[in-house]
């Protein structure tokens, strides 16, 4: 079996004001004071006079890096129920077969639309079945890092939301920076119409369903033919929750 590590690294970063990571180290030396402090061990008496180098995370956004949406992060009710956090998900939501859906001819803001999900399942001769983790490769993942990085990729549309979680989907991801079409263009569109329904569309479909956004390295993987395990963090009372994505293929 082979892995493919579908997820970003958690790193001191700040791809978006939303979304910063701060992580404060401490090596060795400084677990050998702490050792001494603590419990009077001086570092004489440890291995190459080195105690715990530990981390800790000053600031981690539930959305930082690539992670799992909860319902709770589109709107406080759902279908007219309060709306799941991360730690009230069924874990069989997150271990199934995945799907791939090649978007990569789509530009920065396209929509991806039923028709072009549609067309990309006929192209592949699958026919999508509950609990299957449908994937959308843009390729925007290659600027990941980069400061315009959420200004890039394709986003899908609230039908095309629907139709998927009327086929049984419950988790859907993304390697751009949001489920949605970019923040600025939609912001645009939903301010020259005055009209709902435009900004973060698909997030706010009214549905119980997870988002992957953040993903990476989707360019190695085929279109069907593998499992996706997206285990997200189980933080209490949370909206999404960081998630070590990872897919497996028989080699």
């Amino acid at each position: 079996m082979r892995f493919v590590d579908l997820s970003s690294t958690i790193e001191n970063t700040s791809v978006s004001p939303v979304d910063q990571v701060s992580i404060e180290y401490s090596d060795h030396a400084e677990g050998a004071q702490g050792i001494e402090g603590m419990l009077g061990v001086p570092a004489r008496l440890l291995r190459d006079g080195e105690g715990w180098a530990v981390e800790t995370i000053a600031q981690l956004s539930t959305h930082g890096a690539t992670h799992v949406d909860a319902p709770y992060h589109y709107n406080s009710t759902i279908d007219g129920k309060p709306a799941q956090t991360i730690d009230e998900l069924p874990l069989e939501w997150f271990f199934s077969d995945g799907v791939k859906l090649d978007m990569t001819h789509k530009g920065d803001g396209d929509a991806v639309t039923v028709a072009d999900i549609q067309s990309s399942l006929e192209a592949m001769s699958y026919t999508l079945k509950p609990l299957d983790i449908v994937l959308v490769q843009n390729n925007a993942d290659n600027y990941y890092g980069q400061p315009d990085y959420m200004m890039h990729g394709c986003g899908v549309t609230a039908e095309a939301t629907h139709w998927l979680y009327d086929q049984g989907v419950r988790v859907m991801g993304i390697d751009a920076w949001g489920w949605d079409r970019p923040l600025h263009l939609q912001a645009q569109e939903a301010l020259e119409k005055d009209a709902e329904g435009i900004f973060w569309e698909a997030h706010q479909a009214d549905l119980a369903y997870s988002q992957i956004e953040r993903l990476m390295h989707l360019d190695q993987l085929p279109a069907t033919g593998f499992q996706i395990a997206c285990f997200p963090l189980k933080i209490k009372g949370a909206s999404a929750a960081p998630a070590r994505v990872v897919a497996l293929l028989d080699d």
